[in-house]
Formats: C-alpha cells, sequence, structure tokens
C-alpha cells in the first residue's frame, strides 16, 4: 500500500504541467484593441434539409465501347504536312475571308473618295430638239399664204385669196459646260442654235437662224465661299478613307496575332501529344515490369493493378492530347483557309518553326512610344478628330450670310434669208410721197450682215453684234438660323469626342503595354523556372526507378514521381507556350507586327476564293 506521500507526487507533478501550459513562456504584448475578442464556442448547427434527389435515369448502365483510333478526324494521318509560322502567317493575309471583306471596305471607302469627287466634275448636256406647228390665222397681218375661196357678204361675195394657216417648223441643237469649283464657284456655258420655218406673209426671213452664247457664273462671297456641302463630303471621304484602311491594319493585326497565338498552342499541343505518348510508354514498361515482378512472387499482384490504372489514365491523357491538336488544327486552317473546299482542310498540320524569337529588351516608355507610332488605332482617333474638325469649319462657315455674286454674258447672232417684199408694201415703198408713199426705186432690206444661213448666225454671235451683260449681288441670311445652330453643336460635340477617343487610346495604349511587358518578363522567368524543375523532376524520377529496381521503393512513389515527371513536363511546355504568345502580344501592342510581316492593304484577302 502507497503512502501517501507518494500519492501525492504525481498530483503536483500534472498540476506543474497544467500550469506550464496554461502559463504563457514570455511576457505578452500589450493588448491590442484591434484583435477581435476572444472566441467563444458556437452553438451546435441543427440539421440541415435537404432537397430529395429524385431517381436519374434509372436503370442506366455506361456502354461497354472500344477505344478508337489514335486519328485526327478529316485529315490524312500520313504524310504529315510542315507549316513554318511566315507561311501560315503569309496565307492569313492572302486568304482569310475576314481580311478580305476588311480589305473589300478599304476600296469602298475609295471608290467613295472617286464618287465625291464627281460633284467637281464638267457636266457636258447636248440637246436637241425639234418642233412643228400648224395655228389658224389670227388676223390677215399674221397669216400664211391664203387659198382662193368666196370672201365678204353673201350678197356681194369676193372671189380672192384669203390669210391661210400659219406653218411653223423649228430645228434646234443646244450644247455646253457647266460645273462647279472646290471653293464654290458655279459656271455654265452654252451655245444654242435654231433654224425656223415660218410661211408667215409679212416675215423679212424665211428661214432663219439663230445662235446664242451664254455664260453665266456664280461666286459665294461669305457663305459657301471656301468650305460647301460638297467639299466637305469630299474631305470626309478622304478621311473615312484613311479610316477605313486603319480599321483594316488593325484586323490584320488582329488575324496575325490570332495565327500566331494558334500556331504556338499547335506547336505545344503536338509536344504535348509526345510527352503523353512518352509517358504512356513509361507507364506500359512499369505495368510490364509490375506484372512480371509479381508472376515470379517478388511483387504484389496489386501493384501490378496500381501500374494498370497509371497506363489507362495515360491512355486518357493521350486521347485528349490529340483531341487538343485537332482543334487547334481546325481554328489555324480557318485562319489560313480560303473555303470549304481549301485541299488544306485534309492536310495534318504539323508546325516546323521551333521556338519564337525573343524581341530586344524595352523599357515600358520604348513600348509606349513606339505603339505611339505604329498603332492603327491612333491613326483611326486621328481620323475622328480630323473630321471633327472639318465639321467645325463648315458649320462656321454656314453660319455666315449669302452674299452671291452672279455674272452673265449673252450674245445672240440671227441671219437669214430674205423673202419676197410683198407687193402693197412694194407700192407703198415705191410710190410717191405725194401718193402717200416713201418715193424709192425698192424697199429697204435688213443689213447685209444679217443675211446668211446658219454659218453667219454664228459669225455674229462670235463677233458680239447683239450683247447683253447682266451683274447681280444676291444676300439672304436666315433669321432664326437652326441649321447653323445644330451644326455648330454637332461639330462641338464631335470635337468633345475625338478628344475622349485620343485619350481612351493613349490610357488603353498604355495599360496594354504594361501588361504586355510584364507578361513577357514574367516568362521569361517562369521558363526558367519550370524547366529547372523539370531537369529535377527528371533526375528524381530516374532515381526512384533504380531504387524501385533495387527492392528500396515501390510501385506507388514509382508512379507517383512519373506523374510528378509529366506535370513538370506540361509546365514547361506551358511556361514555352505562354512566353511566345507574350512576345507575340508585345509585338501587337507596340504595332511592329505589321511591318515585321510585311502587311499590305493592297493584297489583303486577294485570294479568299482561290479554289
Amino acid at each position: 500500500m502507497r503512502s501517501p506521500r507518494s500519492r501525492a507526487l504525481p498530483a503536483l507533478v500534472a498540476a506543474a504541467a497544467i500550469a506550464a501550459a496554461l502559463l504563457p513562456a514570455r511576457p505578452m504584448a500589450a493588448p491590442d484593441d484591434a484583435l477581435p475578442p476572444r472566441a467563444v464556442v458556437p452553438t451546435a448547427t441543427s440539421t440541415l434539409l435537404l432537397p430529395i434527389v429524385p431517381s436519374v435515369a434509372p436503370g442506366y448502365a455506361a456502354p461497354q465501347v472500344t477505344p478508337g483510333s489514335p486519328a485526327i478526324v478529316g485529315v490524312t494521318a500520313r504524310p504529315f504536312v510542315g507549316i513554318s509560322l511566315q507561311d501560315a502567317i503569309a496565307m492569313a493575309l492572302l486568304r482569310n475571308p475576314n481580311l478580305a471583306v476588311s480589305a473589300s471596305n478599304v476600296r469602298v471607302a475609295r471608290y467613295n473618295v472617286v464618287e465625291a469627287k464627281g460633284a467637281f466634275d464638267v457636266a457636258l448636256h447636248l440637246q436637241p430638239s425639234s418642233s412643228y406647228s400648224v395655228n389658224p390665222p389670227v388676223n390677215f397681218l399674221e397669216a400664211g399664204p391664203g387659198e382662193l375661196g368666196e370672201y365678204g357678204p353673201s350678197a356681194a361675195p369676193v372671189f380672192t385669196t384669203g390669210p391661210g394657216n400659219i406653218i411653223q417648223h423649228q430645228s434646234g441643237f443646244q450644247y455646253g459646260v457647266a460645273g462647279q469649283t472646290v471653293n464654290g464657284t458655279t459656271y455654265n456655258g452654252s451655245i444654242q442654235q435654231e433654224r425656223t420655218y415660218n410661211n408667215t406673209v409679212f416675215n423679212a426671213y424665211n428661214p432663219y437662224y439663230l445662235a446664242s452664247l451664254n455664260l453665266s457664273v456664280t461666286q459665294p462671297l461669305l457663305k459657301n465661299a471656301g468650305m460647301n456641302s460638297t467639299k466637305r463630303q469630299l474631305k470626309l471621304a478622304f478621311i473615312n478613307s484613311d479610316a477605313a484602311t486603319a480599321q483594316t491594319l488593325v484586323d490584320a493585326s488582329t488575324t496575325i496575332s490570332q495565327v500566331e497565338d494558334v500556331y504556338w498552342d499547335l506547336v505545344a499541343a503536338w509536344r504535348n501529344v509526345a510527352i503523353q505518348e512518352a509517358a504512356l510508354k513509361e507507364a506500359v514498361a512499369q505495368q510490364q515490369s509490375n506484372v512480371r515482378l509479381a508472376r515470379r512472387g517478388a511483387a504484389a499482384p496489386i501493384d501490378a493493378i496500381e501500374s494498370q490504372t497509371q497506363v489507362s489514365s495515360s491512355q486518357d491523357a493521350v486521347y485528349s492530347a490529340l483531341q487538343s491538336v485537332s482543334q487547334l488544327q481546325n481554328r489555324l486552317k480557318s485562319l489560313v483557309a480560303s473555303n470549304a473546299r481549301d485541299p488544306l482542310w485534309d492536310a495534318n498540320l504539323v508546325p516546323s518553326t521551333s521556338v519564337q524569337e525573343l524581341p530586344t529588351a524595352s523599357d515600358l516608355a520604348a513600348v509606349i512610344a513606339e505603339a505611339q507610332r505604329n498603332r492603327p488605332e491612333v491613326r483611326q482617333a486621328e481620323d475622328e478628330r480630323l473630321a471633327a474638325g472639318v465639321d467645325v469649319v463648315f458649320a462656321r462657315n454656314q453660319s455666315l450670310p449669302q452674299a452671291d455674286l452672279q455674272a452673265q454674258y449673252e450674245s445672240n447672232g440671227f441671219a437669214g434669208l430674205l423673202t419676197p417684199v410683198p407687193a402693197f408694201i412694194l407700192g407703198y415703198c415705191t410710190s410717191s410721197r405725194a401718193n402717200g408713199g416713201l418715193g424709192l426705186q425698192t424697199c429697204p432690206t435688213p443689213p447685209p450682215n444679217t443675211q446668211g444661213t446658219m454659218p453667219w448666225a454664228y459669225h455674229n454671235m462670235w463677233a458680239g453684234y447683239f450683247p447683253t451683260f447682266n451683274v447681280a449681288l444676291i444676300v439672304g441670311y436666315p433669321i432664326q438660323g437652326h441649321v447653323a445652330r445644330g451644326l455648330r453643336g454637332v461639330a462641338s460635340e464631335e470635337v468633345t469626342q475625338a478628344k475622349v477617343a485620343m485619350a481612351s487610346v493613349a490610357q488603353r495604349i498604355g495599360a496594354e503595354a504594361r501588361n504586355a511587358l510584364q507578361s513577357y518578363q514574367s516568362g521569361l522567368s517562369k521558363l526558367a523556372a519550370s524547366r529547372r524543375a523539370r531537369e529535377a523532376a527528371e533526375t528524381v524520377y530516374a532515381s526512384e526507378l533504380r531504387k524501385f529496381h533495387n527492392g528500396e521503393s515501390t510501385t506507388y512513389l514509382v508512379l507517383q514521381r512519373q506523374v510528378q515527371l509529366d506535370q513538370a513536363r506540361g509546365s514547361e511546355l506551358r511556361a514555352q507556350t505562354q512566353l511566345n504568345e507574350s512576345i507575340v502580344e508585345l509585338q501587337r501592342v507596340e504595332g511592329t507586327i505589321l511591318r515585321s510581316n510585311g502587311v499590305d492593304v493592297q493584297t489583303l484577302g486577294t485570294r479568299a476564293l482561290a479554289q
């Protein structure tokens, strides 16, 4: 029986241990008010009320299937078709349908410029004409040669020649030019010639000929002088053409980036297939080794089954890698093929370019400056500013009053063939003054320069024998001026939008430059780290495999090292791909991707319809 002292000793030791656990080993710092209060024991959580799960597809069982052949659907497995990065980019620039449409928009914009220039074309007009009319005689002085008939009262009829119908035939031809200048001056010049046959008795000429020259010029002095609606449309057409070109360059830059990204993804996908096939071979070799050891009794059968699981996983990884290759090939073909009948769709594409060349090291300021010089987005923003400037000038011009100076000049030429003088007029001319006549030997004739046919009428016209001048000043001003106020308001908003667009482009370039440069620098570090990790994983796997063959390791450890090696190889491959894509993005941000690939807007998409 123990003494009381012996029973008290263990109790003292336990009490001292509890006190040492509760007391701090060193003085505690002063309590911080920011620290949360001492935790309290929460209340027990009540049982959750979960919904009842229905029976989904009762009786379903996965079908027994056999694996398909490791091939890519829709292509010929052999032989492989190698394609370099530059060839892929060149094919995309020539055959990509989207680029073909974008380049077509550039040509449409240039045709719009040609159409806008049409407002200043010199217009030639020709107008032949002919008319024939027969009118009844109004009186005997305005009548044609009469016919013998009975005239006068019925009681004492007079048989004589009375007034006849008036027959007139006119044939004419008018031609000339008209147009306007860029600065608003309108002009018109025309010549009209006409031959008239008229059987009126008192006509001195039959037929007679007219030729007239008409010149007119209208010059705006305030409104529409220097800037007008047609000149505005022409300037905007030029600006829109340049903006369409810039948009095409943006599309080309985006397409090249897509081609390069897909190309490097395809490189990684094929390398991943090689990695997964190598892993599958290693897994098969390990499984075969475990089977042999299990048959000799040197290993447990479960080790062979465990290695078989790794074989199945590796097979699944191989099929997944081939699926990625198929998807990336189709994406690349969509970018570089001309249409659905392109033979490229039947090719099994294999990239032949190994790695992307590293760019020269650049700091952030250099990248942003290069982007400001080369990016077509900057050109688009500048075109928007120019268009707003054109509208501002037009709005100011339309606010001015109208003051148009008009000048007209007309020169008429006349000639005709003389008709016989009527008998009673001839008698009046030759009768003596005592008898109420003029006492002349014959009636006077018109001036000699008016006697002749059409050439003589032209002669009189060019000689200016019968000129007419007219000068006028037309002034006008709308009292409310709604149109001008609306134009000024729209132009002011366009200027604001252009400034915002320019600032937005500069901000976007700055953000993209930061991201691209950071991605590039991170890609370099990730690649170096993943390469070292892969080399270490290879060393560890080889060592673990040697230990297993010497009986110093297990199947589990060997499979674990193999999985780690596969992961390290995949990480290195992803790091290399990310580095390549970061280089592509850096080139796109700098705008050098267009110059380095020789992009020519004239040839973009020219073979999009090639068979």
